[in-house]
């Protein structure tokens, strides 16, 4: 899925995850600030991966700042940005299997 301009979807409150994306020349350029991130960065990382590549984003730069989220509230922040930086805005594939 090549994304058609930026886009950013969650808040920096307290248990949630603010996601900006734009698009990228080539591969997946990702920025991750959490105040857990020496706990779990590596699951962070992971699980915003994970939905990029299910959703076939190949090219994209990710700026992740997470306050805490848990993990659905990272794979719903990812998903909710891809489809704004497409104008997917019908026929959503809410609760695939991400």
């Amino acid at each position: 899925m090549k994304l058609n301009h930026p886009s950013m979807a969650g808040t920096l409150e307290s248990s949630d995850i603010q996601i900006l994306l734009s698009p990228a020349d080539q591969g997946i350029e990702l920025n991750l600030e959490s105040s857990v991130l020496s706990q779990y960065g590596l699951q962070i990382r992971q699980t915003i991966l994970d939905v990029l590549e299910k959703l076939e984003v190949t090219d994209a730069k990710v700026v992740a700042i997470d306050k805490g989220a848990l993990d659905c509230t990272i794979r719903s922040r990812v998903q909710t940005a891809v489809f704004r930086a497409v104008d997917q805005t019908e026929n959503l594939p809410w609760g695939v299997s991400m």
